[in-house]
C-alpha cells in the first residue's frame, strides 16, 4: 500500500473533522500531497466520517486519475488538485461547510482580521470570493487568484477552504477559523463593532507567533 503513514494522517484528520464540529453527515474533506511524485491521499466520496480506515483513502495523480484505491475519490478532488498545481508551499488542504465561517460566505463577506489568537496564525483577515460552480476548476481558480498565499479562503455560497504544511496544519487552521468566525459572530449579535487589528500589528503578531509558538524541533 502506498505511503501508509499519510494514509493514517489524512484519516485521522478527517476524522477529526465532525468531532470539532466542522461537519455533517459525509460532507467535508482533507487531503494531503506527495509533492515527488505528484500524488494527492484524500477522503472517498460518500462515506461516513466514522467508516473512514487508512486504507479507504484515494490516491489520485494531479490530473484526477486513481493511482490506488477502489473507492470513488471525493468530488471536491478537482478543486484540491487545482489550488495544489497553484500553491507549491502547501501540503494540505481541509475543505468544510463549518457553520460561523460559512456564514460570512453566504454574505460574501471576507473574515476580519480582529482576534489575536487566529491572526496570529494567518497574518491577515480571510478573503471571500466571488460565486463559482461548485466542484468545477472555477472554484479552484477563484481560491488561488483571491486568496494568494493566504492560509484560508471563504467560498462564495459554500464554506472554507483551509491549507498548511501538512493535512494536519490545514485542520487546525479551520479549527481555529471556525472560533473566530463564531466569536465574531456573537460580537456583532451583542452590538459591538468588528474591526481589522492594524497592519503593523498583524505583521508583528504573524511574525512572532511563528518564531515562538510550539516546541523547537531536535
Amino acid at each position: 500500500m502506498l505511503y501508509p503513514e499519510l494514509r493514517e494522517e489524512v484519516c485521522a484528520m478527517n476524522q477529526e473533522l465532525p468531532e470539532q464540529g466542522l461537519v455533517v453527515w459525509t460532507g467535508g474533506n482533507v487531503s494531503a500531497i506527495v509533492r515527488e511524485a505528484g500524488h494527492v491521499i484524500i477522503k472517498p466520496s460518500g462515506l461516513r466520517f466514522r467508516e473512514l480506515t487508512p486504507e479507504s483513502m484515494v490516491v489520485t495523480d494531479l490530473e484526477g486519475n486513481v493511482v490506488e484505491g477502489d473507492l470513488k475519490p471525493s468530488v471536491d478532488l478537482g478543486i484540491h488538485n487545482y489550488v495544489y498545481k497553484h500553491r507549491g508551499d502547501i501540503g494540505g488542504i481541509t475543505h468544510t461547510h463549518s457553520p460561523y465561517s460559512t456564514a460570512f460566505a453566504l454574505l460574501g463577506q471576507p473574515l476580519p482580521a480582529a482576534l489575536t489568537p487566529f491572526s496570529h496564525i494567518v497574518g491577515r483577515a480571510i478573503p471571500c470570493t466571488e460565486y463559482v460552480k461548485p466542484a468545477h476548476d472555477e472554484t479552484g481558480e477563484a481560491i488561488v487568484r483571491v486568496g494568494g498565499d493566504s492560509l484560508a479562503v471563504l467560498v462564495n455560497r459554500h464554506g472554507p477552504f483551509t491549507f498548511g504544511a501538512s493535512a494536519t496544519d490545514s485542520v487546525k487552521v479551520a479549527v481555529d477559523m471556525e472560533e473566530a468566525a463564531r466569536t465574531i459572530f456573537y460580537a456583532r449579535a451583542m452590538g459591538g463593532e468588528v474591526t481589522d487589528l492594524p497592519g503593523e500589528e498583524l505583521d508583528r503578531a504573524f511574525g512572532w507567533y511563528h518564531k515562538n509558538y510550539g516546541q523547537d524541533p531536535h
